[in-house]
């Protein structure tokens, strides 16, 4: 268990987190795609049947004061927190950005997969638990298969940003344990469903509307670290 902080201590990583959030959105609200790649199977990205959809501002900001406030709460003065830091920057721009565009960008979600698997690897060998590190890597690449296997299913709804995003997820979550994997995994089609309700709801999307699905699995991640059993 993490040690008593300070109070003031998660309020100052959400404020560094809001002020890190600013520069954030508007890289991701500047992020053009240079192509769009093709879907699993070769098969090419289908056109949004939906209207674009922009998080108004500040909410990305807000999102990552929040995250790293929570983060900071979750885990303490440790040495997986960097790693978890890293994930709630990276997770607000990919979310940002796949609600607009519907792609998750190889140039952010790689270089978080690679910065979570060093921080936490240096986070086992200062806390000598070897086996963290190794159910870290068997979640990615669990959850990597099996977004795999979704997308080879029904490749109109799962891209390959997806399945990678999977891999980067299932590395955070496999870190906590098999019951975070677990609830995080579920937790990201649960969050999908209620999304897709609400834009329905609103009209932003029609019936057979196509809903980006990596900001419900970011979600869903975020909901099973929080709420570990």
């Amino acid at each position: 268990m993490p040690a008593p902080l300070p109070v003031l201590l998660p309020v100052l990583a959400g404020l560094i987190g809001a002020a890190a959030g600013v520069p954030l959105a508007r890289s991701a609200d500047r992020w053009v795609p240079a192509a769009v790649p093709a879907l699993v199977g070769g098969a090419p990205a289908p056109e949004p049947r939906s209207v674009a959809l922009r998080v108004p501002r500040p909410a990305p900001e807000l999102a990552t004061g929040l995250l790293f406030a929570l983060a900071v709460l979750r885990f303490g003065v440790s040495w997986e927190l960097p790693a978890y830091l890293v994930l709630a920057a990276a997770g607000v721009w990919l979310a940002v950005v796949d609600l607009r565009t519907r792609l998750l960008p190889d140039r952010v979600v790689l270089p978080t997969l690679g910065a979570g698997a060093v921080l936490l690897g240096v986070a086992a060998l200062a806390g000598h638990d070897p086996a963290a590190l190794g159910r870290a890597v068997a979640g990615s690449a669990l959850l990597f298969a099996g977004y795999l296997v979704l997308a080879l299913i029904a490749p109109a709804g799962l891209g390959m940003g997806d399945v990678k995003l999977a891999a980067v997820l299932g590395l955070y979550l496999g870190w906590l344990g098999w019951p975070a994997l677990v609830d995080g995994a579920l937790a990201g089609f649960v969050v999908q469903a209620v999304l897709a309700l609400v834009l329905l709801a609103a009209r932003r999307v029609q019936l057979r509307g196509a809903v980006p699905f990596g900001p419900a699995m970011l979600a869903g991640a975020a909901l099973g670290i929080a709420l570990l059993r």
